[in-house]
């Protein structure tokens, strides 16, 4: 049985737009049931972007409207002429001709709907440069007025998986640095706590200083008369 494209992105866009069971979207996604209620739990597929399987012609209104009437009823995925991005390989992505100039628009949906990607990220995702990152950034690309966001898996820039992968080091990168700034201010804190409250010198009136006098022996408190005799003898008998 053919797949969506973006099993997971479609799955996310069922849960959270259709009345369908969790049966009827695993069935059309090739996921499990499992999987599909850990969606609509917020467990997985956080910060993925659902992609409606209608607009991207994979399937019909009428056969969504059918499914949601019916539970009973499988949805089949429709013929669509849209490509398939092939495995990757060791070494850099390489993009066909065909597709270069595609990829100012995937670099456009990215950083509207992935914006802590970093440059780095996005270039080993569709394979470009980050001089062209920056100028869809900034919108000094030669061909600006004409840039479109269009999704890098549906125009067979990159998988579905690729681009979660780069999601959840995303994630996992901001956690993170969000962890380590907790961690400096609360030793920044406790820094300036105490600076702001040293703790006190002992007096002789203090209570500790007090207590290791007496429990000192006499001889040791008090020097003998001998000790402080400057002739230097010994004491007579």
């Amino acid at each position: 049985m053919a797949l969506p494209l973006m099993p997971k992105a479609t799955a996310v866009w069922l849960v959270e737009n259709t009345s369908l069971s969790f049966e009827q979207v695993a069935s059309f996604t090739g996921m499990h049931e499992l999987e599909i209620q850990a969606i609509a739990d917020g467990e997985v597929a956080i910060g993925i972007v659902g992609v409606n399987p209608i607009t991207s012609g994979q399937l019909t209104q009428e056969e969504l409207d059918k499914a949601q009437a019916d539970p009973a009823l499988m949805m089949k995925i429709s013929k669509t002429d849209i490509p398939l991005s092939t495995a990757r390989s060791k070494g850099a992505r390489y993009t066909p001709v065909s597709k270069r100039q595609d990829r100012p628009d995937a670099i456009s949906w990215i950083l509207k709907h992935h914006p802590e990607l970093t440059d780095a990220q996005i270039a080993r995702l569709i394979g470009t440069t980050k001089p062209t990152i920056l100028s869809v950034k900034d919108r000094t690309h030669w061909n600006a007025a004409n840039i479109k966001p269009q999704n890098p898996v549906t125009l067979g820039l990159c998988t579905e998986a690729d681009l979660e992968k780069q999601v959840i080091v995303s994630m996992r990168r901001t956690k993170a640095k969000e962890k380590a700034k907790e961690r400096a201010e609360r030793a920044a804190a406790r820094a300036a706590a105490a600076a702001a409250n040293p703790a006190p010198e002992p007096t002789a009136d203090d209570p500790q200083v007090n207590a290791a006098t007496e429990d000192m022996p006499a001889d040791a408190a008090a020097p003998s008369a001998a000790s402080t005799d400057n002739s230097g003898a010994p004491p007579a008998p």
